[in-house]
């Protein structure tokens, strides 16, 4: 099946944006741009994209397409042709043989986007980050720079640090306290992360863990602003589930054999469920009763894979098909399943955020989903094993569990999607702990657009809350101008010094510097900025005679320097310190 073909003639320079390329060395999804060049189209090499993008003398071009998969596992991708023709053709699951097409039958294509702006793939990149924050989706609450906070981090340090189990600190006491301390750090999110559930299926909540249910949480958030996020595993549900015993044939299968049941985070075993089936209607229910019962807005979805069901009773294929053939079309209809569940919530609800967790790999990470919902990039980033290094005896296999420089190294990698997609879109969680220095490396990632802290808020001394309160608060007042900031990056992620500014058309937005040798660095934005500005106190700004800033940023330890422009009121104090900066 061939989807498009189009003439790149008169077009000099062709570009292949790899949006799902999984890179062992960050354990996380990386965004790859490469040139295709003459070599490519004469010996007929192929690409996967999903976007391709070509520049001329006075314009440029970009084609895209919605499905997701994980390099080299295409079932998409682009053909060079005769003449410098490139198609757009299916390689594998995007249809079993039989599928009815006629009346009364609906048959989807995947969606495209063909797009041109003027200028060079700079400007086309510009254009196409201000489409997708802006125009690809309806559902506009997942495009808002919220700050999130996930309870996850503090339940695996209590397992492996205080040998407890993951759900021992799941309870309306803790949640409460938590609740308090969030507010406090400026969370507008707050998700509890697995544990507050009965069984999954049925998503009720654990009585035994909150006898009051979520009423007040929920209240407790409301008096605060903040919103009311759950954790779900989408494709699982409980052995005693009402969910899965009324829904019996939906069950996973794969080579004619229904999965055993397998437990789930210290609940009652489930079995896997087919979001390509029945099941999916029945899912995106159970999400809208708990926004209109529960006041949830934000419905964190984890460990689906793209591979998991042949089962010739879903709508992936029959009896009449090959295992291999409703296998690769699960595959190839996850993505769009998932997307379809998503739209019903939001349709039914307005301010529901679904947020896929992308923190491993063999995921379908592509564009569908980011015209509905968002990406959860990074938890915690490499496992020991990826670095061939045996893990600790008896303890935890993360890498960068524990705050620091490091950490940031890793989960500012993935900013180079910012590029072309939204860093908003990308949720990267960052560490709270003590001391200074960790939070201000924490403070100036996490406001260049990833917005994620994870950790345990209740061992935050309360100076440290007070210097991320503070900061966060002055953030607030520009996060809509960094949001639509193109980004620009100086020197690499890492090293001495690396310099990220997000300022936006108005002057206003944010540079971070970060070093880890000691030093003075000097730094000179692009773009012209706003003269109300507020910095931290180890770095000097001065205007010049073009409007842009001069940054010097000193450094005698490992740590960061934050300035930020068009800050209305920059008066922060941290316990009674006035820490003000005036231009």
């Amino acid at each position: 099946m061939q989807y498009l073909s189009i003439s790149l003639r008169d077009r000099s320079k062709v570009q292949e944006i790899r949006f799902s390329e999984f890179n062992e060395l960050f354990h996380s999804f990386c965004l790859v741009e490469s040139d295709i060049d003459d070599r490519h189209f004469d010996n007929v090499v192929s690409f996967m994209g999903p976007i391709l993008t070509a520049s001329g003398d006075e314009d440029s071009l970009l084609i895209a397409y919605e499905h997701g998969s994980q390099l080299p596992d295409r079932f998409v991708e682009f053909v060079p042709q005769a003449d410098r023709n490139i198609a757009l053709r299916a390689v594998k699951g995007n249809h079993y043989a039989g599928q009815p097409i006629g009346p009364g039958n609906v048959f989807q294509t995947i969606w495209m986007q063909i797009g041109m702006a003027p200028g060079n793939i700079d400007a086309l990149a510009g254009e196409y980050r201000a489409f997708v924050l802006i125009g690809q989706s309806l559902n506009t609450e997942s495009r808002k720079p919220y700050i999130y906070y996930n309870t996850w981090n503090y339940q695996e340090r209590n397992q492996d640090w205080n040998k407890k189990a993951y759900l021992d600190s799941m309870n309306a006491e803790r949640m409460l306290a938590e609740i308090d301390a969030a507010h406090r750090m400026g969370i507008d999110v707050f998700v509890i992360d697995t544990g507050w559930y009965e069984k999954t299926g049925d998503w009720r909540v654990n009585r035994k863990r909150f006898p009051e249910g979520l009423k007040p949480l929920k209240d407790k958030l409301d008096s605060y602003g903040m919103k009311l996020g759950l954790w779900f595993n989408p494709i699982v549900a409980a052995v005693t589930s009402r969910m899965r015993l009324d829904r019996e044939d939906c069950r996973m299968s794969w080579n004619g054999k229904v999965q055993d049941p397998f437990p789930i985070w210290e609940t009652e075993e489930s079995v896997g469920m087919c979001l390509v089936s029945r099941y999916a209607d029945a899912f995106a229910d159970e999400l809208i009763r708990l926004y209109n019962e529960e006041g949830v807005t934000y419905f964190k979805w984890d460990a689906i894979g793209q591979y998991g069901c042949s089962d010739p009773r879903h709508n992936h294929g029959t009896a009449e098909n090959s295992e291999v053939e409703r296998t690769e079309c699960y595959a190839f209809t996850i993505g769009t399943a998932m997307a379809d569940v998503v739209d019903k919530l939001c349709a039914a609800c307005p301010e529901a955020i679904v947020d896929f967790d992308i923190t491993e790999g063999a995921r379908c990470v592509g564009l569908s989903f980011l015209s509905t919902g968002k990406y959860f990039l990074i938890n915690n980033g490499p496992y020991y094993h990826n670095y061939d290094i045996p893990a600790p005896p008896n303890r935890n296999i993360n890498m960068f569990f524990f705050p620091g420089p490091a950490r940031g190294w890793i989960c500012r990698t993935p900013l180079n999607y910012d590029r072309w997609i939204p860093s908003v879109l990308f949720l990267t969680h960052y560490m709270p702990d003590d001391p200074a220095e960790n939070q201000w490396i924490t403070l100036a990632s996490l406001i260049l657009g990833q917005n994620g802290i994870w950790g345990d808020l209740l061992s935050v001394s309360d100076e440290g809350i007070e210097r991320l309160g503070g900061t966060l608060a002055l953030y607030k007042q520009i996060r809509d101008d960094v949001t639509k900031a193109i980004p620009v990056r100086s020197g690499p992620v890492g090293g001495s010094p690396e310099v990220h500014e997000k300022i936006a058309q108005s002057g206003r937005g944010v540079v971070s510097v970060f070093a880890s040798a000691p030093g003075t660095y000097t730094y000179v934005t692009q773009s012209i900025v706003s003269a109300d500005m507020w910095h931290t106190d180890n770095c000097t700004v001065r205007i010049d005679s073009k409007g842009r800033a001069v940054i010097e940023a000193a450094f005698n330890k490992p740590s960061a320097v934050i300035v930020m422009f068009g800050i209305a009121d920059n008066q922060l104090e941290f316990n009674g310190i006035d820490r003000s900066f005036k231009s």
